[in-house]
């Protein structure tokens, strides 16, 4: 499976750009993902900060991950603006029944497929050697777009998870 995203991100926008990243409890249909590409390219058409448009973008990645992406250097976003996003986002959810704000799953790439770990099996991961601090994880806390093309899909030793894959290869 290809992981690279870059042509896929608006090469017009800063590379500041604030990004957020919902994860889905479950991998999204084929019919679901156009649905959705609709939805999503609709919510940024719409998309205002105080009555004027937000330079937004959005798409669904690998059936699984909506990224949202808002070029603040016209128009900065403020907070009803993240909040109205955050609404949609919940609609989302109602509509697909899925879960899109699970921070408590971690998505690894394991044998080229998208792999889901509950952060609380990720000692027992580590110590059967399911993963490792090689293993590509989804760093889904990035929030720029320079960090969602070079930080998101990296090594786990590249992350905020290396400290607790460390910890528990020594267990």
């Amino acid at each position: 499976m290809n992981f690279s995203i870059e042509a896929h991100i608006p090469s017009d926008f800063n590379d500041h750009a604030r990004v957020w990243i919902f994860q889905s409890s479950r991998l999204f249909s084929m019919s679901e993902a156009f649905e959705i590409d609709s939805i999503l390219q609709d919510h940024c058409t719409n998309w205002k900060s105080h009555g004027t448009p937000v330079k937004g973008y959005a798409n669904l990645f690998f059936g699984r991950f909506i990224i949202i992406i808002a070029d603040e250097t016209a128009t900065k976003v403020s907070g009803c603006s993240t909040d109205s996003s955050v609404h949609f986002i919940q609609s989302v959810e109602q509509k697909f029944k899925v879960n899109l704000f699970d921070r408590q799953t971690l998505a690894f790439v394991i044998k080229d497929k998208i792999e889901f770990l509950p952060l609380a099996q990720l000692n027992y991961a580590v110590e059967n050697n399911f993963i490792n601090s090689e293993t590509i994880y989804f760093n889904n806390l990035v929030t720029t777009k320079s960090d969602l093309i070079n930080k998101w899909i990296v090594p786990a030793k590249a992350t905020w998870l290396a400290a607790k894959i460390n910890q528990a290869s020594t267990i």
